[in-house]
């Protein structure tokens, strides 16, 4: 079995990771996370926005790459990490759809009351919209 898990470097994401070493230990884990691209560059050229976008996952990866080593050292798991660019939701179905994963895995802020109206959009995305069954974690804050 492979999960998903939609990671940020968020607390929630953090604690998403956690909850998917305890659940499924013995399983492959694939963390994703997505660069967000810019929306309402009219003025800039396709090519600056390409390059722009190009220059910032690389970086992001790059990072992204030490951060899940770091968060992941003490653990005997099996991973991968993979970086993507667009909308985070979107990108999350789009790599579950097209890469066979069996559950995803997402963090949600722990808010309460009015404030839970505004849980996380890509939570609320990916719950909608995938093809297979997704754990939301709630970070409790």
């Amino acid at each position: 079995m492979t999960v998903l898990i939609a990671y940020d470097g968020s607390d929630p994401a953090q604690a998403a990771v956690e909850h998917a070493i305890r659940e499924h230990p013995d399983e492959q884990l694939v963390l994703l996370h997505t660069v967000e691209a810019a929306s309402g560059s009219i003025d800039a050229t396709v090519n600056m926005i390409q390059k722009a976008l190009k220059d910032q996952r690389k970086a992001v990866e790059e990072d992204f790459v030490d951060e899940v080593t770091d968060l992941l050292a003490d653990e005997d798991v099996e991973y991968t990490t993979e970086v993507t660019v667009g909308d985070p939701a979107h990108e999350v179905i789009e790599y579950a759809e097209e890469h066979a994963i069996d559950h995803i895995v997402v963090g949600n802020h722990g808010r309460q009351g009015a404030s839970r109206i505004f849980l996380g959009n890509v939570a609320e995305s990916v719950v909608r919209r995938s093809p297979v069954t997704v754990t939301v974690v709630r970070d409790e804050e």
